[in-house]
């Protein structure tokens, strides 16, 4: 496994980074053993990398991974939260320290950013998160972005130590422009001294079918130091790590992987736009009380309505 520092902040990170909410309540809902055991399967193999969050809900079993490995010191976690002021950061921050069993986070994010005016808004919390990295609370601070201009925005905030943008080798899911604008981002982030890890790298799976041309694609881009990738099980972890290190795969693990069902999921906050509903050609989506639905017998598990959904609420899993 190749190790890369996080921009400035002296943070070593794995190139592959675990991305925990495949395993949560949000998607698989893995009992915590279950998911403990496909976090302590990539810790295992080189991975010291985790990515979660507050929405998440996935600390218990991260908690109950670190537990059982012997290295948990040396695991690097970057957590996230929609928190806008300080009471609500630090109540974050709390339930992060609590929860995980830590007395610091590596890494502190405000999650899903969409551009300085937004940033701003979550000022406040900005500001508890910089008293608690003078405390040794938080090592590094920063944004995730599904925005170019979020991007662009926070690499000119001189506070910011990390970004994690979406990026992946067809831009779906970039909610304000193109995969090569995306692109451009991330280098200035990169020249202006940002540690970035990329998330999404298989478009919320719909780039499953696609993976080594997929890791390829963003395992080229020198800016990033690490790719959070979320992983369901300890056969996609064997791959996924195989992939990363430049190793072969064998077909048994390949056809494995593939034996395990997948399912379209929608998620709470799908706003019932209808855009799913008009390009799905299987006809297999619909609108029922607000929200997209698919109907299981005629979805082709495609990815296409997942393209065209603007707030990247559909997903293959």
């Amino acid at each position: 496994m190749e190790y890369r520092l996080l921009g400035a902040t002296g943070i070593r990170v794995s190139r592959l980074c675990l991305g925990a909410l495949t395993i949560g309540p949000l998607q698989l809902n893995l009992p915590v053993e279950m998911g403990a055991e496909v976090i302590l399967r990539a810790l295992e193999l080189g991975v010291n990398f985790i990515d979660t969050s507050q929405f998440y809900r996935v600390y218990p079993p991260i908690a109950r991974a670190l537990q059982l490995y012997s290295g948990r010191d040396e695991v690097i976690i970057a957590t996230k939260s929609y928190a806008y002021d300080a009471a609500g950061m630090e109540a974050a921050l709390e339930e992060a320290l609590r929860e995980l069993g830590r007395d610091y986070i590596d890494i502190f994010l405000l999650h899903e950013q969409e551009s300085m005016l937004t940033i701003q808004g979550h000022w406040e919390a900005v500001e508890y998160l910089l008293k608690a990295k003078e405390k040794g609370l938080v090592r590094a601070v920063g944004i995730s972005t599904h925005y170019i201009q979020g991007v662009r925005a926070a690499a000119l905030v001189p506070e910011f130590d990390v970004i994690s943008p979406l990026i992946n080798c067809t831009g779906v899911g970039i909610a304000d422009g193109t995969r090569e604008e995306m692109e451009a981002a991330i280098q200035f982030a990169a020249q202006c001294g940002k540690g970035i890890y990329a998330m999404k790298p298989l478009g919320g799976g719909h780039l499953l079918d696609r993976l080594d041309e997929a890791f390829g694609y963003l395992l080229a881009m020198e800016e990033l130091a690490s790719i959070a990738v979320g992983m369901r099980n300890q056969v996609e972890v064997e791959i996924n790590v195989r992939l990363f290190e430049g190793r072969e795969v064998p077909d048994s693990l390949r056809a494995a992987a593939k034996a395990v069902p997948r399912r379209l999921h929608v998620e709470d906050w799908c706003i019932g736009c209808g855009n799913c509903v008009e390009r799905c050609s299987s006809k297999a989506m619909a609108l029922k009380n607000g929200k997209a639905e698919a109907d299981p017998s005629r979805c082709a598990l495609c990815g296409y309505c997942g393209a065209h959904c603007p707030e990247f609420a559909i997903k293959v899993i």
